[in-house]
């Protein structure tokens, strides 16, 4: 049976939530993806309840088994580091109150999933997304593509040993060479990725 998973850019402005089904490690599904809103003239308050009102929506709707969110980092914006913090605080409490796993992952955690590189442009992790899910378009804006990141990166989320089985193909890999790319052909990025992870293995710690 499949395990759900929903993805969560957190935002207070914008808030992206992108939905998958991982068939284990081999293959993941688009189910659904969304973007809730609120308004920067508004007060936080009401801002804060229609971005729940929409989350726990989702949530009730799509039962999700998991969900991935994004780590909150502090940067030099401060208002915007403090609105996620907030909005991911709103997340983590919808997800308790309804027994539901939630797994930070850093922004770097989720490029390297995805793209293989842990320093990929918005544009590289959305051409993945796209491909990885067969998806017509990528998903727009940047938030959901990013939700839909996050989601994948969970369902993928191993040691090196697993990223790489004995076929010696990342899920990345598998992903993009399943959907019409060569099995062999690692880009430069997604090779990158795999000797870091190799290096990080040796020093016993995961790479971040």
């Amino acid at each position: 049976m499949p395990r759900r998973i929903l993805g969560i850019d957190p935002g207070l402005t914008r808030c992206g939530l992108g939905i998958v089904d991982a068939h284990g490690r081999q293959r993941v599904e688009f189910v659904h993806v969304s973007v809730v809103t609120s308004a920067p003239g508004d007060e936080l308050q009401r801002r804060l309840r229609l971005l729940a009102d929409g989350i726990e929506a989702v949530l009730d709707e799509f039962k999700p088994d998991a969900i991935a969110l994004e780590r909150v980092f502090a940067q030099q914006n401060l208002p915007s580091v403090m609105g996620v913090a907030q909005i991911s605080g709103v997340i983590l409490v919808a997800a308790e109150r309804r027994g539901i796993a939630a797994v930070l992952h850093t922004p770097s955690e989720v490029k390297a999933a995805v793209t293989g590189y842990g320093s990929a442009e918005k544009k590289q992790v959305g051409t993945m997304v796209q491909r990885i899910l067969r998806l017509d378009d990528i998903p727009k804006p940047a938030d959901a593509a990013d939700a839909l990141a996050l989601a994948i990166c969970s369902a993928w989320k191993s040691p090196l040993d697993a990223l790489k089985p004995a076929g010696g193909q990342t899920p990345a890999q598998r992903a993009v060479a399943s959907a019409g790319r060569p099995a062999d052909a690692p880009t430069t990025a997604q090779s990158a990725w795999l000797a870091a992870e190799r290096a990080a293995k040796s020093r016993g710690r995961r790479v971040r």
